[in-house]
């Protein structure tokens, strides 16, 4: 079995992984994202996607290491994890009824084969028309500040989204096909990653 090292503390990015058969090692890049200051979303995701894997690829000398960044743009705005519950209860007000782009950067990093594939995968999100009280009461759950475009999909903030186009995956933190093609690319069979 062929390790796959996942350059992130996101509990979503690793329950997607395990769902389908791989147990990743967990290994946070804790990357200053900071440094990274770009306007187009793909780039964004790309840079911070890899940065974040290579932060961690001198620990190990064999395995795959991933490193993934997600952010949401909507009307030419780029959005992250929200700082606080207010930013969060802004950035819900201009997004309900309105669709955005949620854009993921996927590295993977073949130790051994020393090569590195940067890909980016875009689904559309559509978000529904919501009050200010529903806004606010999603906020106070704090699962909106621990998530790009404010949002989980997978939890209650699936009950604000109206339909998606594109991968489903994606939108939760990682695109499982892109993955299964990426793993492709470098030669390798999904189910080398089974544990």
């Amino acid at each position: 079995m062929v390790p796959l090292i996942l350059a992130s503390a996101s509990p979503a990015r690793r329950r997607l992984l395990q769902i389908v058969g791989i147990e990743p090692i967990v290994r946070p890049s804790n990357f200053d994202e900071s440094q990274i200051q770009l306007s187009n979303p793909q780039e964004l995701v790309n840079t911070l996607a890899q940065r974040k894997a290579e932060t961690i690829a001198p620990e190990f000398t064999s395995g795959l290491i991933m490193g993934c960044d997600s952010v949401l743009a909507v009307d030419g705005h780029i959005y992250g994890k929200p700082g606080d519950e207010k930013e969060a209860c802004d950035r819900w007000q201009q997004m309900q009824g309105h669709f955005g782009d949620l854009y993921t950067g996927h590295t993977l990093i073949d130790t051994s084969q020393k090569r590195t594939l940067v890909k980016c995968q875009v689904t559309r999100v559509y978000f529904a028309t919501i009050s200010r009280a529903t806004i606010e009461a999603y906020v106070a759950t704090g699962e909106p500040l621990k998530c790009a475009g404010s949002f989980a999909l997978e939890g209650r903030g699936g009950l604000f989204v109206e339909k998606i186009e594109g991968c489903q995956s994606n939108v939760i933190g990682l695109s499982l096909p892109l993955l299964r093609q990426m793993l492709t690319d470098l030669g390798y069979k999904v189910t080398d990653f089974w544990s």
